[in-house]
């Protein structure tokens, strides 16, 4: 992973183009950028995101920002409930609960690769 100013990065390399590329992958716009070494796919995400936030200032647009720590999450209602439960018996709210929970699981998979 690469990143510039908040936006990540996530290259790929094509072996039959022979070149990277990659895109932008925490913000909803669209935002790519290539190159043919690690020198030149590096300095292409900074142009790309620069030339994102540019564009945005010329059009009097507020860019994206990478993730503003909210989401909404659709679960069943009957663990929802039990959620709640094990929050209040741990003695923290329902958001702590889940916060944690991604924390680990998302701990538990960066060290399994």
């Amino acid at each position: 992973m690469l990143s510039h100013k908040g936006y990540i990065g996530h290259v790929e390399f094509d072996e039959e183009a022979e070149i990277f590329h990659g895109e932008v992958i925490n913000t909803r716009d669209v935002i790519t950028f290539q190159g043919d070494s690690i020198k030149t796919i590096k300095k292409a995400l900074v142009d790309s995101v620069e030339d994102y936030l540019a564009f945005c200032e010329e059009r009097g647009e507020s860019p994206e920002r990478p993730f503003s720590g909210r989401f909404n999450v659709r679960i069943e209602p009957e663990l929802h409930r039990e959620a709640y439960i094990a929050a209040k018996q741990a003695g923290i709210s329902l958001n702590s609960l889940i916060v944690e929970a991604i924390k680990h699981e998302t701990k538990t998979m960066h060290t399994a690769r």
